[in-house]
């Protein structure tokens, strides 16, 4: 009889840039592409057979079976349709944050802690940066641009437009609204009180501001360096250390929760 083994990793891996939206989509594809698809092809088989029936003189009744392999594809041609903007959405989210998880990455040089994809209760922080200049939580919007016409984020201080258009969801809502729990999250782990600065990132937009930044950045990417340099150290080595380690292992105690067997 075979004895029992288990993983010989003692903790998860953290998560990589993108990884909600991975699964996000993965499931998606399985639910509303796979299914209707091996249904449209396991009918198919059946009219195919019934066919077969028919021209070895096997007495068949393909009518039936062709009727609901018609009406299986079209059911999976109908699904498949509806859900190619939003797999096209979650596509390019995806690759949007793995491509500025990436642009963080580089940041490890100057100090930084960087985590991807920490989760939280029915929401995701895309990314977390922790380093001298303190604790900052950074949502990607990865939007599609105008086929013509200038490709520009106003930010007013506390609005955003894109052109004259305010977006149907408020990115500035819940980017502050991750930052606080971060911050709550390290305070009840560390027994300390550590700021969170929401930063959200327009990969690939020109982002003018008009008001200012106070509590809040709103960015393209490629600024995010210049910013960080300009701030004062805020956290020594020893801080950056306790908030990363402690949040290191919240991150993997969520997954554990999330995924208990794997």
């Amino acid at each position: 009889m075979t004895s029992k083994t288990r993983s010989p990793l003692k903790d998860k891996p953290l998560r990589v840039p993108g990884q909600s939206v991975s699964e996000e989509r993965e499931e998606l594809l399985e639910n509303t592409v796979a299914q209707p698809l091996m249904l449209a092809l396991f009918l198919s088989l059946l009219a195919g057979l019934e066919w077969y029936r028919l021209y070895f003189n096997m007495k068949p009744s393909p009518i039936i079976y062709s009727i609901a392999a018609a009406l299986g594809i079209a059911y999976a041609a109908f699904r498949i349709w509806r859900n190619l903007p939003k797999l096209r959405s979650l596509r390019q989210a995806m690759e949007g944050e793995r491509a500025v998880g990436q642009f963080l990455e580089r940041l490890r040089e100057n100090g930084f802690q960087v985590f991807h994809d920490v989760v939280g209760d029915g929401f995701n922080v895309d990314h977390v940066l922790i380093g001298p200049p303190g604790v900052f939580t950074i949502e990607t919007k990865t939007w599609s641009k105008p086929a013509a016409g200038k490709a520009q984020v106003v930010f007013d201080g506390e609005t955003l437009k894109i052109g004259s258009f305010a977006p149907d969801r408020d990115p500035i809502v819940q980017a502050r609204a991750q930052a606080s729990w971060l911050k709550k999250l390290l305070l009840e782990s560390t027994g300390r009180k550590f700021e969170a600065r929401p930063v959200i990132v327009f990969p690939g937009w020109f982002v003018a501001n008009s008001g200012g930044f106070h509590d809040l950045w709103v960015l393209e990417p490629k600024a995010l360096p210049s910013f960080l340099q300009q701030e004062p150290a805020r956290l020594s080595p020893d801080e950056v250390q306790l908030a990363s380690f402690h949040l290191s292992r919240l991150i993997r105690s969520i997954e554990r929760e999330r995924n208990p067997n794997r």
